[in-house]
């Protein structure tokens, strides 16, 4: 049985909200997009069957926001062709698309923090490989780029299992009341950032906490974030990693992501820049040249 959870009339968004930090001055010409360019961030992991339309939307998307634009597919040590099927894609439009491997699965937050890492323009959106958004919309958050860091979607039509629904919800709040966040959705896998976020914010769990981490640490260090309502659809093919075994852990991450966030260690610092340094299992394709 599927849910879609919402107090939103069908057919019409919500007004999005925002709030923390000080407003600093909006670009003068152009769109924020055409003035810093837009990388767009897909961590995939057995995505074959998806990978490829999910590449195609947010090329054509990317193309409408700016002449500056990539798209970065992380396989995430996929077993069922998804690196072969992005090669294709990228031997046609390199640089466009481009695909950075790990050798071995890592986890969906590691993905993350290498598709950030190999970014190149100013405005960095990332969203899942499974087609269950439309990147279209992300043409309505450009416009509130002009003065926030940060504008992160919210699922209005959930297609979910009512667990996980429900499980959601809770979950919601407790981060809510532990961060201080005031936002709907944190494991809303729609959001975009400015190039400062992403390299202000460290990102240390390789799993599906860093939704939570992104947030957390953004409302820590007073980067500016917004919200604002996205579709959802069901998945048309494959299946999701999320696993019920996956609460008891990512609820012990919670409490010890709190303390490392407001009483960080001199021995988890250090131990964070050695793990940074010795991560060395990622490669890029590149195409050969004709």
């Amino acid at each position: 049985m599927r849910i879609r959870s919402s107090a939103v009339k069908p057919g019409r968004l919500p007004e999005p909200r925002s709030y923390t930090g000080p407003v600093s001055a909006a670009p003068k010409t152009g769109t924020v997009a055409e003035l810093e360019g837009i990388s767009i961030v897909l961590p995939a992991r057995n995505e074959v069957a998806n990978i490829g339309a999910a590449v195609e939307k947010c090329l054509a998307v990317a193309q409408g926001l700016s002449p500056r634009h990539e798209v970065i597919v992380v396989d995430d040590g996929s077993t069922d062709g998804t690196g072969p099927a992005v090669e294709a894609l990228a031997r046609v439009n390199y640089p466009r698309v481009r695909l950075v491997t790990h050798e071995v699965n890592l986890g969906y937050g590691a993905a993350l923090r290498t598709g950030f890492k190999h970014s190149r323009y100013g405005l960095v959106f990332f969203t899942d490989s499974d087609n269950q958004f439309d990147v279209s919309e992300l043409e309505y958050f450009m416009p509130m780029m002009a003065d926030h860091d940060m504008v992160t979607g919210f699922r209005v039509y959930r297609y979910d299992p009512v667990l996980r629904c429900i499980l959601s919800w809770f979950y919601n709040r407790l981060v809510g009341v532990m961060f201080g966040l005031r936002i709907r959705d944190v494991d809303c896998a729609f959001k975009l950032m400015r190039r400062e976020l992403v390299q202000k914010v460290t990102i240390e769990c390789d799993n599906f906490f860093v939704n939570t981490e992104l947030l957390a640490k953004a409302r820590r260090w007073n980067f500016r974030i917004a919200e604002k309502g996205v579709r959802h659809y069901p998945r048309t093919a494959g299946e999701t990693s999320v696993r019920p075994s996956d609460i008891p852990r990512t609820l012990a991450t919670v409490f010890t992501m709190w303390r490392r966030i407001h009483f960080p260690t001199r021995r988890e610092m250090d131990r964070l820049r050695a793990a940074e340094a010795s991560r060395s299992s990622v490669s890029e394709f590149i195409p050969a040249r004709d």
